[in-house]
């Protein structure tokens, strides 16, 4: 008798993605150090203000026990393991993990209306995965000037005009809004529904964690350097979240 296939427990999936969702973390942190949220005019920014913070005293809490877990665990095992691997083979490793996600922020671009940047980042997945090695190089912005498009639910679901929610503080995926922590928690699950290591039980934690350490190791010192810049990290790092999101959805430079 065949064995019959039970469907994968909702928890593992969404476990799968929370870890998947570390790396949004990360990159906040990294990015944020880019931005110039320190200064006065950061704290004058009007999205920031206009989105409220009803349950600041848990999410700072959240956001003292993030700030643990990259001090104690995923800093250490980031500095190590940059300490094996060259750069340019991380940068490599870190090509092949946003591949994979441009199917889904090609659907993002169309569900916003952006037909052009579509089609723009299905060419940037065709042209990585086949002359870039299944996304290991970049080939299409280095050799056929197409940068990479973001594009997120959470974006797509501002575009038809749903709001922000309230700020929130995620455990390890670090500062985001109701709407938009709703968004990348469905991109994650679209994601994962077709990565070509989903069948395997082992593989997508082991793969996810990779990403996520590597990801870190790109940008080693930066969140460091972040927090010794601020007077209250909470407050910089709220800031800097939602500078970096007035950023990345800034797509005059695509038109």
């Amino acid at each position: 008798m065949s064995p019959v296939m039970q469907p994968k427990p909702i928890f593992a999936l969404l476990l799968r993605c929370c870890l998947m969702l570390c790396v949004s973390f990360l990159i906040g942190g990294g990015n944020a150090a880019a931005n110039d949220f320190l200064s006065d005019d950061a704290y004058a920014n009007g999205e920031t203000a206009q989105v409220a913070d009803p349950i600041e005293p848990v999410n700072r809490a959240i956001f003292t026990l993030n700030d643990k877990f990259y001090i104690w665990v995923l800093d250490p095992v980031a500095t190590g393991y940059s300490k094996v691997l060259p750069a340019d083979i991380r940068g490599c490793i870190g090509n092949f993990f946003y591949n994979l996600g441009e199917p889904v922020r090609s659907v993002n671009c169309l569900l916003q209306g952006r037909f052009r940047d579509s089609g723009l980042v299905l060419s940037r997945f065709a042209l990585n995965t086949i002359c870039g090695v299944f996304g290991l190089a970049d080939t299409a912005a280095h050799e056929f000037a197409i940068p990479p498009i973001s594009a997120t639910l959470g974006e797509t679901l501002a575009t038809w005009g749903i709001g922000d929610g309230f700020y929130v503080v995620a455990p390890l995926l670090g500062p985001s809004t109701v709407r938009d922590l709703t968004g990348t928690v469905v991109d994650s699950l679209a994601m994962a529904s077709y990565y070509p290591w989903s069948d395997d039980e082992l593989s997508p934690y082991t793969l996810t964690g990779v990403n996520t350490v590597n990801r870190t190791s790109l940008h080693l010192g930066e969140y460091d350097q972040l927090k010794s810049l601020s007077f209250d990290p909470y407050i910089a790092f709220r800031n800097g979240y939602f500078q970096m999101r007035s950023k990345t959805r800034n797509h005059s430079q695509t038109k």
